[in-house]
């Protein structure tokens, strides 16, 4: 059985116990070793052992029968898996009477200062800039709908070292259903259930972070004093259809709810203005959407135009005082009927009101971390540094994530400092929110 690392975590590898596989990954020793019958394997390189991931989803422990030698590159592996549950203190994952199939002989990440930093240092060095521009995590979209409890999300961050996050509610969700492999409106919603909907939604993300003692951030200073160690909430909106057109409960949102990131559109045209997965009925933005931008830079509340059209962000970047944020996307020079990439041109609009687009892990445009610092590096080259950020839609992806955990966030920084200094990958990993932030704020 060949196994593959989103498989880790998944019915399919823990079905697998007992069972012969074949996996790559790359192997890491505690000492430096040229051969060894233990050791640990990884779905990316690291430069020493202290690099190795804190999720136990994301690495496999070795036992070789004899010592098998261990190439600068990935290696492929066969053996026994072993599917450990139970014991917080040891992987998920063994690989018994492992043996070398093949290897590969790939580049290894690029040296540098922050790549030989073990991982419990190299997320206290991250600490106080880390901020997810778009996510919900914690199981907060089923938990909504009263299926299952809330799932862990103060402990990932602090393990990654992630100070703060835009945890979304989905105001749109009860009209939406997955259509042809994407998701569509489905029906128009009756009169006042958006509304009541997102009541109930944004009560549960305060359940939420009450159940995980996670501050909620309301105020520029509030987000400048996040930490890891206490992990923080920014309350987000996906999608304004809770306002059903009516400008006042964008007050009431603010003042009850603690609102300070409002995503205009999601996956249904609304009152606001067109999206990029279905045919344009608004000629990009509304009135109305035109004016919950001018009251939201009044009252202090951060503008996110994701799923909305060309169109629509060119208007908002007209309407706009502040800057906007573009939450969850990557580039494409291609762009396919009814994408959710932008192009160029659309990355340009964003950043022309000094705002951030955030970058998505998909795990089918980015297979590994280094795929997905290629994804943040292209779009650098585009808009340049003070406009990227990093939106992983945790839990709100149809399929599957390159970071599905937040402890795994130092990869992913150790990957971008093999592209950028200390300096761009703060404002990468959350500086540049951070400053949209307090300037919405302001």
């Amino acid at each position: 059985m060949r196994l593959h690392w989103k498989d880790l975590g998944t019915p399919r590898a823990d079905k697998a116990h007992g069972e012969l596989v074949e996996i790559s990954g790359w192997p890491t020793t505690w000492l430096p070793a040229a051969i060894s019958e233990r050791f640990l394997l990884t779905c990316e390189p690291g430069c020493c052992a202290g690099c190795v991931p804190a999720n136990p989803l994301a690495v496999i422990e070795v036992s070789a029968d004899r010592p098998i030698e261990l190439a600068r590159g990935s290696v492929r592996l066969a053996g026994t898996l072993v599917v450990q549950q139970g014991d917080p203190q040891r992987w998920r994952y063994r690989l018994e009477g492992a043996r070398l199939v093949g290897v590969s002989r790939r580049g290894l990440l690029v040296a540098s200062p922050l790549l030989c930093l073990p991982m419990p240092a190299l997320a206290q060095a991250m600490d106080g800039m880390t901020v997810d521009v778009h996510s919900h995590a914690g199981n907060l979209i089923p938990a909504t709908y009263g299926r299952g409890s809330f799932s862990p999300v103060a402990e990932p961050m602090r393990q990654g070292g992630v100070a703060a996050i835009c945890l979304a509610i989905v105001a749109d969700s009860p009209v939406i259903r997955l259509t042809d492999g994407r998701l569509r409106p489905s029906r128009n919603p009756s009169p006042g259930e958006l509304y009541a909907f997102s009541q109930n939604s944004f009560a549960k993300l305060h359940a939420l972070a009450g159940e995980q003692r996670m501050p909620l951030v309301r105020t520029a200073a509030e987000l400048r004093a996040a930490r890891s160690s206490t992990p923080s909430i920014i309350v987000s909106s996906e999608g304004a259809d809770f306002l059903e057109g009516r400008i006042e409960r964008l007050a009431e949102a603010y003042q009850r709810w603690a609102l300070r990131h409002l995503q205009l559109t999601h996956y249904r045209p609304n009152e606001l203005g067109d999206i990029q997965t279905e045919p344009s009925v608004n000629d990009g933005l509304t009135a109305f959407g035109a004016e919950v931008i001018r009251q939201c830079n009044g009252m202090g509340i951060v503008v996110d135009v994701a799923h909305g059209t060309y169109a629509l962000v060119k208007k908002a970047a007209s309407a706009t005082r502040k800057p906007l944020v573009l939450s969850h996307t990557s580039l494409t020079q291609r762009p396919q009927p009814w994408t959710r990439l932008i192009t160029p041109d659309h990355a340009k609009a964003l950043a022309s009101t000094g705002g951030v687009i955030g970058i998505w892990p998909i795990v089918e445009t980015f297979p590994n971390y280094k795929a997905y610092a290629d994804g943040f590096a292209r779009m650098v080259d585009v808009v340049g540094i003070d406009h990227v950020g990093l939106g992983t839609d945790q839990l709100g992806l149809v399929g599957g994530s390159t970071m599905p955990s937040y402890a795994d966030l130092p990869q992913l920084a150790a990957a971008l400092r093999a592209k950028f200094t200390a300096d761009e990958t703060g404002k990468l990993l959350g500086g540049n929110y951070r400053r949209v932030f307090e300037a919405s704020l302001a």
